[in-house]
């Protein structure tokens, strides 16, 4: 399969709606910057939407699950086998992120991309089989190059169901077990920074299984020896089904002028790859909380990135977006329906 579609360009953000709204914040009923970042929030999605006035009421939720084979090392609290027993969990609606998704009227989507314990078909859950698992990345690549091809455009095919549905915000989320050490071995190749700082505790690791966590990811990167401005090549050696799928998502909402709010760890490390792959991505994304991962602070920096929330969440599934979607719906309202100083004929700043 191949990757062409990953050099299409991406949709150019709408300046004369990001000035127009803008314009409109300066003339609501309150001092200039009152209401802090929901504002820059509105001009920002202005800018994506082209409408001076944004909405978010249609939102999409893919969540990608995935087995890793560096679950071999035993760099996870939890065995293996959750990741398809939590798919199960998806189906029922039983996970947080169902909650919250029937909370917003948010459309969900599960894609199955392979677990090891394989729970076979599945209500409301999208087959898109490409292995039983990554190989084990401290021994040998994690995928092969068509493994990451399908990966990514299962997380392309995903952005284009939402573009079929309207829908005006996507949100991605993941589940696997051990994708926290992919995760933190994709930001220490990208950024070329240490395990020791960016490993962190995932599920529930002590100090001794971080430190054991690190040493397996030194040792991957060691015998990868990966460059920071090769991309792909980072994400097929070191990544997992679903972060590519991901990274996929991000690039193809870029391209079809789609606004993105990203989650956690995991999901801005795809974000990062995704920017790395094609800078203009960053253009389309918003960031929903900090994570209590440690390494999220150092990616979220390098993305240039300023969270809505800190909540010391590190669930994901998309949980920590999804717990946002309710502030960037308060912040249109407000820059939608406020008053300005001239329809409610109350004096501008001096």
């Amino acid at each position: 399969m191949e990757n062409n579609w990953l050099d299409q360009p991406c949709a150019a953000l709408n300046e004369t709606a990001g000035l127009q709204a803008l314009e409109r914040q300066g003339q609501l009923t309150k001092p200039p910057g009152a209401l802090g970042q929901l504002e820059s929030v509105a001009v920002i999605l202005a800018a994506m939407q082209g409408a001076e006035k944004p909405q978010v009421d249609r939102v999409q939720i893919s969540i990608f699950a995935a087995d890793h084979g560096v679950a071999a090392e035993g760099v996870s609290a939890f065995p293996q086998a959750v990741t398809g027993e939590m798919v199960k969990n998806f189906a029922r609606g039983g996970a947080a992120i169902c909650v919250l998704a029937n909370s917003l009227d948010a459309k969900l989507e599960v894609v199955n991309l392979g677990t090891v314990n394989d729970p076979g078909d599945l209500p409301n859950v999208l087959r898109a089989v490409i292995a039983a698992s990554t190989a084990n990345f401290a021994v040998e690549p994690a995928m092969t190059k068509a493994q990451l091809a399908l990966a990514l455009q299962a997380g392309r095919d995903s952005v284009l169901r939402a573009q079929q549905a309207s829908v005006q915000l996507f949100i991605g989320g993941e589940m696997g077990i051990a994708n926290t050490t992919s995760a933190a071995a994709i930001a220490c190749a990208l950024l070329q920074e240490s395990p020791q700082l960016l490993a962190g505790p995932g599920t529930g690791l002590d100090s001794h299984g971080v430190a054991h966590k690190a040493e397996v990811i030194a040792r991957a990167l060691a015998l990868h020896g990966l460059s920071g401005d090769e991309p792909l090549d980072v994400l097929r050696c070191l990544g997992g089904f679903e972060i590519a799928a991901l990274t996929g998502a991000y690039l193809a909402a870029a391209q079809h002028g789609m606004p993105v709010l990203i989650d956690g760890f995991i999901t801005t490390v795809a974000a990062m790859l995704a920017v790395q792959i094609n800078p203009d991505v960053r253009g389309w994304l918003l960031f929903a909380h900090t994570s209590a991962e440690p390494g999220h602070q150092r990616v979220l920096d390098a993305l240039v990135a300023k969270p809505l929330l800190h909540l010391g969440m590190r669930l994901g599934e998309g949980s920590g977006a999804a717990v946002a979607v309710p502030l960037l719906r308060l912040a249109c309202s407000l820059h939608n329906e406020m008053a300005t100083f001239a329809e409610a004929a109350v004096s501008g700043k001096i």
